[in-house]
Protein backbone atom coordinates (compact mmCIF):
# COMPACT_ATOMS: atom_id res chain seq x y z
CA UNK A 1 0.00 0.00 0.00
CA UNK A 2 1.39 3.34 -0.96
CA UNK A 3 2.45 5.58 1.88
CA UNK A 4 0.82 8.97 2.04
CA UNK A 5 3.10 11.92 2.75
CA UNK A 6 1.14 15.16 2.69
CA UNK A 7 2.82 18.30 1.49
CA UNK A 8 1.63 21.85 1.62
CA UNK A 9 2.70 23.82 -1.36
CA UNK A 10 2.58 24.13 -5.11
CA UNK A 11 3.40 27.42 -6.77
CA UNK A 12 4.43 29.12 -9.94
CA UNK A 13 6.70 31.36 -11.91
CA UNK A 14 5.52 33.28 -14.93
CA UNK A 15 5.14 36.99 -15.52
CA UNK A 16 1.71 37.77 -16.92
CA UNK A 17 -1.03 40.41 -16.72
CA UNK A 18 -3.07 40.18 -13.48
CA UNK A 19 -6.74 39.35 -13.89
CA UNK A 20 -9.57 38.79 -11.47
CA UNK A 21 -10.67 35.53 -13.06
CA UNK A 22 -9.33 33.26 -15.74
CA UNK A 23 -11.09 30.67 -17.86
CA UNK A 24 -9.58 27.44 -19.09
CA UNK A 25 -9.50 28.92 -22.59
CA UNK A 26 -6.83 31.34 -21.30
CA UNK A 27 -4.42 28.52 -20.47
CA UNK A 28 -1.24 28.62 -22.51
CA UNK A 29 0.70 25.47 -23.27
CA UNK A 30 4.46 25.38 -23.50
CA UNK A 31 5.85 25.87 -27.01
CA UNK A 32 7.32 22.35 -27.11
CA UNK A 33 4.70 20.70 -24.93
CA UNK A 34 5.01 16.88 -24.72
CA UNK A 35 2.06 14.56 -25.36
CA UNK A 36 2.99 12.45 -22.34
CA UNK A 37 5.41 12.49 -19.45
CA UNK A 38 6.56 9.69 -17.15
CA UNK A 39 6.94 10.86 -13.54
CA UNK A 40 10.33 10.03 -12.02
CA UNK A 41 11.71 10.26 -8.46
CA UNK A 42 12.84 13.79 -7.72
CA UNK A 43 9.99 15.41 -9.65
CA UNK A 44 7.68 17.89 -7.98
CA UNK A 45 4.14 18.74 -9.01
CA UNK A 46 5.38 22.18 -9.98
CA UNK A 47 8.16 20.85 -12.20
CA UNK A 48 5.73 18.48 -13.91
CA UNK A 49 3.17 21.22 -14.48
CA UNK A 50 5.89 23.45 -15.96
CA UNK A 51 6.54 20.87 -18.67
CA UNK A 52 3.00 21.38 -19.98
CA UNK A 53 1.93 24.89 -18.97
CA UNK A 54 3.35 28.39 -19.22
CA UNK A 55 1.32 29.16 -16.10
CA UNK A 56 2.16 26.04 -14.04
CA UNK A 57 0.07 27.13 -11.05
CA UNK A 58 -3.03 26.62 -13.21
CA UNK A 59 -2.53 22.88 -13.00
CA UNK A 60 -5.97 22.39 -11.31
CA UNK A 61 -7.71 23.93 -14.35
CA UNK A 62 -6.01 21.52 -16.75
CA UNK A 63 -6.57 18.63 -14.36
CA UNK A 64 -10.25 19.63 -14.07
CA UNK A 65 -10.19 19.80 -10.28
CA UNK A 66 -13.26 21.23 -8.63
CA UNK A 67 -13.14 23.48 -5.56
CA UNK A 68 -13.14 20.58 -3.09
CA UNK A 69 -10.54 18.61 -5.03
CA UNK A 70 -8.18 21.60 -4.96
CA UNK A 71 -7.83 20.91 -1.24
CA UNK A 72 -7.39 17.18 -1.83
CA UNK A 73 -5.88 16.73 -5.30
CA UNK A 74 -5.12 13.34 -6.81
CA UNK A 75 -1.86 11.77 -5.74
CA UNK A 76 0.79 11.39 -8.41
CA UNK A 77 3.59 8.86 -8.00
CA UNK A 78 6.86 7.99 -9.79
CA UNK A 79 5.98 5.74 -12.71
CA UNK A 80 2.64 7.46 -13.36
CA UNK A 81 2.15 8.79 -16.87
CA UNK A 82 0.68 12.26 -17.41
CA UNK A 83 -1.06 12.54 -20.79
CA UNK A 84 -2.06 15.71 -22.65
CA UNK A 85 -5.50 15.07 -24.16
CA UNK A 86 -6.23 17.34 -27.12
CA UNK A 87 -9.39 15.56 -28.28
CA UNK A 88 -11.85 18.00 -26.67
CA UNK A 89 -12.51 21.68 -27.25
CA UNK A 90 -9.81 22.49 -24.69
CA UNK A 91 -6.69 20.45 -23.85
CA UNK A 92 -6.76 18.51 -20.58
CA UNK A 93 -4.25 16.61 -18.46
CA UNK A 94 -5.14 13.02 -17.62
CA UNK A 95 -3.54 10.00 -16.03
CA UNK A 96 -2.26 7.39 -18.46
CA UNK A 97 -1.03 3.85 -17.98
CA UNK A 98 1.56 3.52 -15.21
CA UNK A 99 5.11 2.59 -16.22
CA UNK A 100 7.22 0.31 -14.03
CA UNK A 101 10.46 2.09 -13.20
CA UNK A 102 13.80 0.30 -12.99
CA UNK A 103 14.58 -0.74 -9.40
CA UNK A 104 17.07 1.38 -7.48
CA UNK A 105 18.80 0.96 -4.16
CA UNK A 106 17.09 3.19 -1.60
CA UNK A 107 16.84 3.27 2.17
CA UNK A 108 13.10 3.68 1.57
CA UNK A 109 10.92 2.75 -1.39
CA UNK A 110 10.82 6.18 -2.97
CA UNK A 111 8.41 4.96 -5.64
CA UNK A 112 5.77 4.42 -2.96
CA UNK A 113 5.76 8.09 -1.99
CA UNK A 114 3.56 10.63 -3.79
CA UNK A 115 5.30 13.41 -5.65
CA UNK A 116 5.54 16.50 -3.41
CA UNK A 117 4.59 19.97 -4.54
CA UNK A 118 8.12 21.18 -3.84
CA UNK A 119 10.96 19.70 -1.75
CA UNK A 120 9.45 19.71 1.76
CA UNK A 121 12.67 20.71 3.51
CA UNK A 122 12.00 24.33 2.48
CA UNK A 123 8.72 24.78 4.31
CA UNK A 124 8.76 22.21 7.11
CA UNK A 125 10.37 24.57 9.68
CA UNK A 126 7.68 27.15 8.93
CA UNK A 127 4.89 24.64 9.56
CA UNK A 128 6.13 23.02 12.77
CA UNK A 129 6.67 26.31 14.65
CA UNK A 130 4.26 29.16 15.51
CA UNK A 131 6.37 31.91 13.84
CA UNK A 132 3.71 34.56 14.55
CA UNK A 133 2.33 35.29 18.02
CA UNK A 134 -0.46 37.57 19.17
CA UNK A 135 0.70 40.53 21.30
CA UNK A 136 -0.08 38.65 24.53
CA UNK A 137 0.52 35.17 23.12
CA UNK A 138 3.46 34.28 25.38
CA UNK A 139 2.34 36.06 28.54
CA UNK A 140 0.95 32.93 30.18
CA UNK A 141 3.27 30.36 28.58
CA UNK A 142 5.58 28.28 30.80
CA UNK A 143 8.93 30.02 31.39
CA UNK A 144 12.47 29.18 32.35
CA UNK A 145 13.08 30.41 35.91
CA UNK A 146 16.57 29.05 36.59
CA UNK A 147 19.45 27.11 35.09
CA UNK A 148 21.50 24.30 36.53
CA UNK A 149 24.64 25.61 38.26
CA UNK A 150 23.30 29.16 37.90
CA UNK A 151 24.41 29.45 34.30
CA UNK A 152 23.33 32.64 32.54
CA UNK A 153 23.18 31.32 29.00
CA UNK A 154 22.09 27.86 27.99
CA UNK A 155 22.64 25.69 24.95
CA UNK A 156 22.32 22.11 23.75
CA UNK A 157 22.80 19.59 26.56
CA UNK A 158 22.15 22.09 29.36
CA UNK A 159 19.51 21.63 32.06
CA UNK A 160 16.96 24.26 33.12
CA UNK A 161 13.99 24.58 35.46
CA UNK A 162 10.57 25.62 34.18
CA UNK A 163 7.52 27.00 35.95
CA UNK A 164 4.05 26.28 34.59
CA UNK A 165 4.29 22.68 33.29
CA UNK A 166 3.87 20.66 36.48
CA UNK A 167 1.48 18.25 34.73
CA UNK A 168 3.79 17.69 31.74
CA UNK A 169 4.56 14.06 30.94
CA UNK A 170 8.07 12.69 31.22
CA UNK A 171 9.98 13.01 27.91
CA UNK A 172 7.32 15.32 26.43
CA UNK A 173 8.78 17.78 23.93
CA UNK A 174 8.67 21.56 24.28
CA UNK A 175 9.89 24.30 21.96
CA UNK A 176 11.60 27.36 23.44
CA UNK A 177 10.75 30.87 22.20
CA UNK A 178 11.38 34.53 22.77
CA UNK A 179 9.15 37.38 21.63
CA UNK A 180 10.63 38.99 18.52
CA UNK A 181 10.10 42.23 16.68
CA UNK A 182 6.57 43.53 16.01
CA UNK A 183 4.96 43.02 12.62
CA UNK A 184 3.68 46.47 11.66
CA UNK A 185 1.10 46.97 8.96
CA UNK A 186 2.62 49.61 6.65
CA UNK A 187 -0.86 50.81 5.71
CA UNK A 188 -2.62 51.09 9.09
CA UNK A 189 0.55 51.29 11.24
CA UNK A 190 -1.10 48.78 13.61
CA UNK A 191 0.80 45.91 15.22
CA UNK A 192 -0.47 42.70 13.60
CA UNK A 193 1.51 40.42 15.87
CA UNK A 194 5.06 39.58 16.86
CA UNK A 195 7.60 37.27 15.33
CA UNK A 196 8.26 34.23 17.49
CA UNK A 197 12.02 33.73 17.74
CA UNK A 198 12.68 29.99 17.91
CA UNK A 199 15.55 29.23 20.29
CA UNK A 200 15.63 25.44 20.53
CA UNK A 201 13.92 22.23 21.61
CA UNK A 202 13.73 20.58 25.00
CA UNK A 203 12.27 17.56 26.74
CA UNK A 204 10.98 17.07 30.27
CA UNK A 205 13.34 14.92 32.33
CA UNK A 206 11.57 15.38 35.66
CA UNK A 207 7.96 16.41 36.28
CA UNK A 208 6.96 18.86 38.97
CA UNK A 209 6.77 22.57 39.67
CA UNK A 210 9.29 23.60 38.68
CA UNK A 211 9.83 20.88 36.11
CA UNK A 212 13.29 19.93 34.85
CA UNK A 213 14.04 20.08 31.15
CA UNK A 214 17.06 19.24 29.04
CA UNK A 215 17.76 21.42 26.02
CA UNK A 216 18.72 20.01 22.65
CA UNK A 217 18.98 21.47 19.17
CA UNK A 218 19.60 25.00 20.44
CA UNK A 219 19.77 27.57 17.63
CA UNK A 220 20.41 30.59 19.86
CA UNK A 221 21.46 31.25 23.45
CA UNK A 222 18.66 30.52 25.91
CA UNK A 223 18.17 32.17 29.28
CA UNK A 224 15.85 32.98 32.16
CA UNK A 225 12.46 34.29 31.09
CA UNK A 226 12.35 32.48 27.77
CA UNK A 227 9.03 30.75 27.13
CA UNK A 228 7.99 27.20 26.24
CA UNK A 229 5.30 25.95 23.87
CA UNK A 230 4.32 22.28 23.61
CA UNK A 231 5.62 20.74 20.39
CA UNK A 232 2.77 19.55 18.20
CA UNK A 233 2.77 17.14 15.27
CA UNK A 234 3.99 18.41 11.91
CA UNK A 235 0.96 18.98 9.68
CA UNK A 236 1.64 19.36 5.97
CA UNK A 237 -1.59 20.23 4.22
CA UNK A 238 -2.10 19.23 0.63
CA UNK A 239 -3.26 22.14 -1.50
CA UNK A 240 -3.18 22.62 -5.23
CA UNK A 241 -2.43 26.19 -6.35
CA UNK A 242 -5.29 28.52 -7.14
CA UNK A 243 -6.05 32.23 -7.26
CA UNK A 244 -8.06 33.79 -4.41
CA UNK A 245 -11.78 33.94 -5.29
CA UNK A 246 -11.94 37.58 -4.12
CA UNK A 247 -9.69 40.56 -4.63
CA UNK A 248 -6.76 40.54 -2.21
CA UNK A 249 -3.88 42.98 -2.10
CA UNK A 250 -1.30 43.25 0.62
CA UNK A 251 2.33 44.07 1.31
CA UNK A 252 5.44 42.12 2.22
CA UNK A 253 6.26 43.16 5.80
CA UNK A 254 9.10 40.75 6.70
CA UNK A 255 11.38 38.08 5.29
CA UNK A 256 13.25 35.16 6.76
CA UNK A 257 16.23 36.26 8.81
CA UNK A 258 15.04 39.85 8.93
CA UNK A 259 16.66 40.70 5.61
CA UNK A 260 15.34 43.72 3.71
CA UNK A 261 15.53 41.88 0.39
CA UNK A 262 15.20 38.24 -0.55
CA UNK A 263 14.51 35.99 -3.54
CA UNK A 264 13.13 32.66 -4.81
CA UNK A 265 12.79 29.73 -2.41
CA UNK A 266 12.65 32.08 0.57
CA UNK A 267 9.74 32.78 2.89
CA UNK A 268 8.11 36.20 3.28
CA UNK A 269 5.42 37.53 5.61
CA UNK A 270 2.33 39.26 4.19
CA UNK A 271 0.08 41.73 6.02
CA UNK A 272 -3.00 39.76 4.99
CA UNK A 273 -4.35 36.56 6.55
CA UNK A 274 -7.43 34.44 7.19
CA UNK A 275 -9.49 37.49 8.07
CA UNK A 276 -8.81 38.82 4.56
CA UNK A 277 -9.78 35.59 2.78
CA UNK A 278 -6.33 34.08 2.28
CA UNK A 279 -5.84 30.35 2.65
CA UNK A 280 -3.01 27.87 1.96
CA UNK A 281 -2.74 27.25 -1.76
CA UNK A 282 -3.43 30.79 -2.90
CA UNK A 283 -1.03 32.14 -5.52
CA UNK A 284 -0.31 35.88 -5.53
CA UNK A 285 1.61 38.05 -7.97
CA UNK A 286 4.48 40.24 -6.81
CA UNK A 287 4.37 43.89 -7.87
CA UNK A 288 6.87 46.72 -7.56
CA UNK A 289 4.88 49.95 -7.48
CA UNK A 290 6.02 52.59 -9.93
CA UNK A 291 7.83 55.49 -8.31
CA UNK A 292 7.10 59.13 -8.92
CA UNK A 293 9.56 60.49 -11.47
CA UNK A 294 10.41 64.19 -11.15
CA UNK A 295 11.57 65.84 -14.34
CA UNK A 296 12.78 69.44 -14.55
CA UNK A 297 12.62 71.28 -17.87
CA UNK A 298 13.40 74.80 -18.99
CA UNK A 299 10.35 76.91 -19.89
CA UNK A 300 11.27 79.40 -22.66
CA UNK A 301 8.07 81.34 -22.11
CA UNK A 302 9.32 82.38 -18.69
CA UNK A 303 12.86 83.17 -19.88
CA UNK A 304 14.49 79.88 -18.99
CA UNK A 305 12.75 79.31 -15.68
CA UNK A 306 12.73 75.66 -14.61
CA UNK A 307 9.48 73.75 -14.76
CA UNK A 308 8.97 70.57 -12.70
CA UNK A 309 6.71 67.74 -13.85
CA UNK A 310 5.99 64.59 -11.87
CA UNK A 311 5.05 61.38 -13.66
CA UNK A 312 4.17 58.11 -11.98
CA UNK A 313 6.05 55.24 -13.58
CA UNK A 314 4.08 52.03 -14.27
CA UNK A 315 3.79 49.25 -11.72
CA UNK A 316 5.85 46.20 -12.64
CA UNK A 317 4.95 42.58 -12.02
CA UNK A 318 8.05 40.51 -11.44
CA UNK A 319 7.17 37.21 -9.77
CA UNK A 320 4.82 34.96 -7.81
CA UNK A 321 4.44 33.70 -4.25
CA UNK A 322 2.55 30.73 -2.86
CA UNK A 323 0.72 31.10 0.46
CA UNK A 324 1.32 28.01 2.61
CA UNK A 325 0.42 29.09 6.15
CA UNK A 326 -2.12 31.63 7.34
CA UNK A 327 -2.79 33.35 10.66
CA UNK A 328 -5.64 35.74 11.44
CA UNK A 329 -3.95 38.88 10.17
CA UNK A 330 -0.72 37.73 8.51
CA UNK A 331 0.41 34.91 6.23
CA UNK A 332 3.58 33.12 5.21
CA UNK A 333 4.29 32.66 1.51
CA UNK A 334 7.11 31.09 -0.46
CA UNK A 335 8.68 33.11 -3.26
CA UNK A 336 8.53 30.80 -6.25
CA UNK A 337 9.90 33.16 -8.87
CA UNK A 338 11.26 36.67 -9.05
CA UNK A 339 13.08 38.46 -11.84
CA UNK A 340 14.49 40.96 -9.32
CA UNK A 341 15.10 41.17 -5.59
CA UNK A 342 11.97 40.93 -3.46
CA UNK A 343 11.83 43.94 -1.16
CA UNK A 344 9.97 44.72 2.05
CA UNK A 345 6.98 46.87 1.03
CA UNK A 346 6.41 45.22 -2.35
CA UNK A 347 2.80 44.37 -3.19
CA UNK A 348 1.27 40.86 -3.35
CA UNK A 349 -2.03 40.69 -5.22
CA UNK A 350 -4.21 38.44 -7.37
CA UNK A 351 -2.39 36.85 -10.31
Amino acid sequence: MRKSIIFAILAAALLATPVMAQQRSDIKLQDNVPDRYVVVPGDTLWSIAAKFLKDPWRWPDMWKLNRNEIKNPHWIYPGDVIVLDRSGPQPELKMGETVKLSPRVRSEDIGSQPVPSIPPRIIEPFLSRPLVIEPDGLDHAPRIIAAQADRVYLGSGDVAYVSGIKDAKLDSLWQIYRLGKPLIDPESQKTLGYEAVFLGDSKVTKAGDPATIQIFGAEQEIGKGDRLIAAGPLVLNNYAPHAPPVFVQGRIIASRGGMRETGPQNVVTLNRGRNDGLEPGHVLALLRLGRANLEKTSDRKWFGAEKAETTKLPDERYGLVFVFRTFDRVSYALVMSASRSVLIGDVATIP
